[in-house]
Order: structure tokens, then C-alpha cells, then sequence
């Protein structure tokens, strides 16, 4: 089986290619990223080099995707995610993220690729209470969501094509590649440089996905064993929690932090939580612990700042 993954040295990209002996039957596997970040680190020292090919590559241009051949899978990662500051900067948003998904649609219909598609749990928008696939009203309030969600719709009006659309939670847990833009990273970040945590002055008490990055790579294996390209969307998320829940885990590995109550474009008044037992029911369990993702976290972060 040979494979592509974009976004290969972003925060998931990264865990997925440090992790590739988990996935069975690998012959080839092709790493597409344009490096904007500077993190080609990620790619040092790892195991089973000569399976992996990485390409320089802007995919909104794709001058290089369309010369690999015989892919059986493409896991599509590679996007610009700060979904708030995609406020101030939306058409570079929708001219990268659009531009990428699109040839990438085009190159796994020339070459009859399956799609791993990421989207996210952020195109619910403002919402109250518990929501689901079924869930018709969407509302994305940050251009980020907005793609996604176009993103979405063009997939499922896409014919000769095999996919899955993943709707992911709010990431958090630590690889090679990890950003500190999402609010368990950032808070983990602000914790261990003794800085105020930054907090949404209406998301203190509003539930909200997240997702262990341990259940990220979990999920996308498991599609790939079990062949899962069955072209409908699933929700993916290990829990949902609240701003107050995420700081007290924080405070529950010892540390002090101090709050400064921020406005924002995109927040809102609704708590919501989101169903994951459609994903679930295919016989997966997202069930790993964000506590954990944040102890592991601030430990790795304490190595560089002794600031406990």
C-alpha cells in the first residue's frame, strides 16, 4: 500500500509519520508540505527511512502531486488552521485551504486514491446544546470554518470518488510539530512561561470537542485497516469540555495560573457538546484522556523553561 500525507510535518501530520510502523501493510509513503513553518526537524531521526519520500510542495500549485503514481491512500492534513486568526486574513484562508482541497480532489479522481478528509467540529458554529452528523443549521463564525465546511459539500457532490470526512475536535496533546494556536496547547504554553491564560470572556463554562491526538492517529489507522471509505462524515473527539475543565488539569499537575478574560470575533453564547457514537459505532472507542495530553504537554515544555 502506498500512500500520501499532506500536512506532513504540521502538529497531526507529524505524530502520524512517527507512528507509521502502527499502520500495517506500508510500501511507500510520500510527505507533501510546503515547509511555511520551518519544521523539517520532524522529520530527523526517524525509523523506516527508506519508505518515505518527502516533497516540497505547495498544493494550492501542486506543480509536483501530479507526478506521483500508484497511491492507494491520501490523508489530507495540509491547510492554514488558526481558525481566529483567519478573521483578519480570510482570503489567504479560502486561496490556500480552497486551492489545496481542490487538487487534491482532482489528483485522487485521476488516480483513483481514496481520501482521508479532515474537516472540523469548528463548522457547528454557534449552537446549543448537543449536536450531531444530522445537525442541518451549521453555522461557522471564523472563515476556517467556513472552508471546511464548503470543503464538505463539495466532496459529497463529487462523483468517482472514495472518501471519508473526518469532523475533528479541538486538538491537543504533544508531537515534533506541535502549535500552541488551540486552547489546550496555548494554555499549556502560557502556564509554563508564567504568563495570564488567555481566555474567551464567554467560554469559561461552554463545552466545547476537543481531540487527543492519540485518538486522531487511533481513528485515521483504523479507517485504513478497516477500509472504511464509505463517503459520509463522522464526528471525531475524545471529550467535550469546558474552559474551566481544561484549566483545572492544568492546576492538577501543580502549577499556578492566573486568568485575563479576552474578546474575539468568533466566540459566542451556547455551550454545545458534540456526538461521536456514529464514529463509535463502527466499532472504534475515542477514548483517551485530554489530562493526559496535557500532563505530557507541560512536562515536555518544562524541559525548556524550568518555570514550575
Amino acid at each position: 500500500m502506498n500512500i500520501i500525507i499532506t500536512g506532513c510535518l504540521g502538529h497531526i501530520g507529524s505524530y502520524i509519520v512517527a507512528n507509521l510502523s502502527k499502520i500495517k501493510g506500508l510500501k511507500k509513503v510520500y510527505l507533501l508540505d510546503n515547509n511555511t513553518q520551518n519544521k523539517l526537524n520532524t522529520l530527523f531521526n526517524l525509523k523506516n527511512k527508506k519508505k518515505l519520500i518527502y516533497i516540497d510542495e505547495d498544493l494550492s500549485k501542486a506543480k509536483k502531486l501530479f507526478k506521483i503514481k500508484d497511491i492507494d491512500i491520501v490523508i489530507h492534513l495540509a491547510s492554514t488552521t488558526n481558525a481566529e486568526a483567519s478573521v483578519t486574513n480570510g482570503k489567504s484562508y479560502f486561496k490556500n485551504n480552497i486551492g489545496c482541497f481542490k487538487n487534491i480532489i482532482k489528483y485522487c479522481k485521476k488516480n483513483r486514491s481514496k481520501l482521508i478528509h479532515i474537516s472540523s467540529t469548528s463548522i457547528y458554529g454557534d449552537q446549543s446544546e448537543f449536536v450531531n452528523e444530522e445537525t442541518t443549521k451549521l453555522k461557522p463564525q471564523s472563515p476556517y470554518a467556513q472552508i471546511k465546511l464548503i470543503e464538505e459539500r463539495k466532496l459529497q457532490s463529487t462523483k468517482n470518488i472514495k472518501f471519508i470526512t473526518l469532523r475533528f475536535g479541538t486538538i491537543a496533546g504533544f508531537s515534533s510539530g506541535i502549535r500552541f494556536h488551540t486552547a489546550v496547547n496555548k494554555f499549556c504554553y502560557q502556564t509554563i512561561m508564567k504568563n495570564k491564560i488567555s481566555v474567551w470572556k464567554t467560554a469559561s463554562n461552554q463545552f466545547r470537542p476537543y481531540l487527543s491526538i492519540h485518538d486522531a492517529f487511533k481513528s485515521i489507522n483504523f479507517i485504513i485497516k478497516k477500509n472504511l471509505f464509505v463517503n459520509q462524515i463522522f464526528n471525531v473527539l475524545s471529550e467535550n469540555l469546558t474552559a474551566n475543565n481544561i484549566l483545572k488539569m492544568i492546576k492538577s499537575n501543580g502549577y499556578k495560573i492566573k486568568i485575563n478574560k479576552t474578546n474575539s470575533k468568533i466566540m459566542n453564547q451556547l455551550s454545545y457538546k458534540v456526538d461521536k457514537r456514529k464514529f463509535e459505532n463502527l466499532g472504534i472507542k475515542l477514548n483517551c484522556k485530554i489530562k493526559n495530553d496535557i500532563k505530557k504537554t507541560l512536562k515536555n515544555l518544562h524541559t525548556i523553561n524550568n518555570a514550575k
